[in-house]
């Protein structure tokens, strides 16, 4: 999929808390607005295509993933997944890492600001379409023609509204380019939730049937197989969408929560299964090793569902995961750069078993600990001479003036290395991976087990395939088979928090659950968006 870029006529208004910076983009090229929808292709490329050059991203906050400062380290950064520790002068910045790990964020944080002003800027962008492409539709001899861009806009659209209603709980639904301040107003949780059902379900239809994934028409788009994922998470966490009141400890019960799928009437969770075995029927399967997902060139992938295309001259979106953990002397020995930050904490070197005869196979595929070698196998040394030497067991939230101060923590490994990335190796060939096969599987056992059905075989199907022994399908057992097989990947905290083991103490947050009552299970309404519309309230306990 190329750049495509397009005229933008849009009337952004400051409802939802500040895209001023978004305003002063200029496309590269611009055609005249004549020429722009002329064609049935032309009004593709310049109403739908042109969306998911948001997707990913160049700069920080940018894209659902890849790039630092958003959606990816909220999720990942405020759980017992990983952690930047303050390392002498690196990585303190105010405070920031240490207030996402510590749930002391507040209502100014920068991350948290910039993340509500990415997702509402890609939906205003998607209204825009829509309503182009209605107004194209009500003029055209040939109306069916844009039946299929509406419903993939509509998914699109609907997929941010999901990232929205799992962040933030209660948001404005905005479904106009040009809704006037005084008419805008937050919806509840389960308005939010009930939106987003309705709109992928209505979309699918209409929706390719093609993999998303590999290289072709459909590269990089919202395909039925990328709608049923989604629609799975939504019903996989439909005790805490469906919860508009989520500080008061009661939960609504997934097994009460009806719905209708194809005339007949299922619960949550068989939902849940069903959208699981839609996407199964599809053809989608686990790859030999997993790694094989996250390599150089990973289009072929059976088993990546939906990701962010990525090619180092043409599809600019960048990584900076590896390259932010990786140790400066690491990324030099690839001749790549690296700034030496983020690391696995105690517990999930724990959940790894990490340091013991029954290590997790899966460790070496997804960290680096331990002596680390170049690519051709010899050592990585120090400044001073010594070899590197990561040291997972030192990791803290401030490691400052200790010995293994820039050693501690296992280093992100997930992906394999670029050799000839570049900008230091933050633009390579590895597509990122946002959804995949192995989840679906996850999934489709947990729900069984929630439905009080038997899980195992889901279950030990992913651990089978890294050579792992059989663990029977329980609640506990696959919350950590979800660290094990999607450590990195940018699920961690909604997975605590389905699971009710987000708000706790551990490691380095021995007082985060008597000073919580949950609130931080969504994050605050940015200071900064209800400065610029009073008319938005903001979410309990902050």
């Amino acid at each position: 999929m190329k750049k495509w870029h397009t005229i933008f006529i849009i009337t952004l208004w400051p409802l939802l808390g500040g895209c001023s910076d978004f305003l002063k983009e200029e496309p590269l090229d611009q055609l005249p607005e004549e020429d722009a929808y002329d064609t049935p292709v032309n009004a593709y490329l310049n109403t739908v295509a042109t969306l998911y050059n948001y997707v990913g991203g160049y700069e920080d906050s940018q894209g659902l993933q890849g790039t630092c400062r958003g959606i990816y380290d909220l999720n990942t950064l405020t759980t017992d997944e990983a952690m930047l520790p303050t390392r002498g002068g690196d990585w303190y910045d105010g405070g920031l890492w240490q207030g996402l790990f510590l749930h002391k964020w507040g209502i100014t944080n920068d991350v948290i600001t910039a993340t509500w002003e990415y997702l509402y800027k890609v939906i205003v962008l998607s209204n825009k379409s829509l309503e182009r492409l209605n107004e194209l539709q009500g003029n055209s001899t040939t109306p069916q023609i844009f039946t299929p861009y509406i419903a993939e806009v509509k998914a699109f659209r609907a997929m941010y509204y999901y990232y929205l209603l799992d962040l933030f709980g209660r948001v404005p639904l905005v479904m106009s380019s040009s809704t006037p301040i005084n008419n805008v107003r937050q919806s509840e949780r389960k308005d939010i939730f009930d939106f987003v059902v309705k709109e992928l379900q209505t979309a699918l239809p209409n929706l390719s049937t093609e993999r998303s994934n590999f290289k072709g028409d459909y590269y990089g788009r919202i395909t039925r197989p990328v709608a049923f994922f989604l629609l799975a998470k939504l019903y996989l966490n439909v005790e805490v969408y469906t919860d508009n009141d989520w500080t008061d400890g009661i939960r609504p019960d997934g097994n009460k929560h009806w719905l209708l799928m194809e005339n007949e009437k299922f619960n949550a969770w068989q939902a849940v299964m069903a959208y699981c075995d839609s996407i199964t029927k599809y053809g989608y399967d686990l790859t030999q090793h997993m790694s094989d997902n996250f390599t150089v060139y990973n289009e072929t992938s059976v088993e990546n569902i939906f990701t962010i295309p990525t090619d180092k001259y043409t599809i600019q979106n960048q990584m900076q995961y590896t390259f932010r953990s990786r140790h400066y002397n690491h990324a030099k020995a690839y001749g790549l750069g690296g700034e030496n930050g983020t690391g696995a904490t105690l517990e999930t070197l724990k959940t790894f078993a990490y340091g013991t005869d029954t290590v997790d196979n899966r460790f070496d595929e997804t960290f680096y600990a331990g002596v680390v070698l170049d690519l051709n196998g010899d050592t990585i040394r120090l400044d001073n001479g010594t070899v590197l030497e990561y040291l997972p067991w030192n990791i803290k939230l401030d490691v400052s003036f200790q010995p293994y101060e820039k050693t501690a923590g296992a280093r992100m490994k997930k992906y394999e290395v670029d050799k000839k990335g570049l900008k230091d190796g933050k633009l390579s060939d590895n597509d990122i991976v946002l959804f995949r096969y192995a989840d679906v599987l996850l999934m489709k056992s947990e729900a069984k087990v929630r439905n009080g059905e038997n899980g195992d075989n889901e279950l030990n199907s992913v651990r089978s395939r890294s050579g792992m022994p059989f663990r029977p399908a329980t609640l506990h057992n696959i919350l950590e088979e979800r660290k094990l097989e999607l450590m990195w990947e940018g699920w961690r905290r909604q997975d605590m928090i389905r699971f009710g083991t987000y708000i706790q103490s551990y490691t380095d947050r021995p007082q985060l659950e008597k000073e919580s009552s949950g609130y931080t299970t969504v994050f605050p309404i940015p200071d900064k968006a209800r400065a610029l519309n009073p008319q938005l309230d903001q979410n309990p306990g902050y």
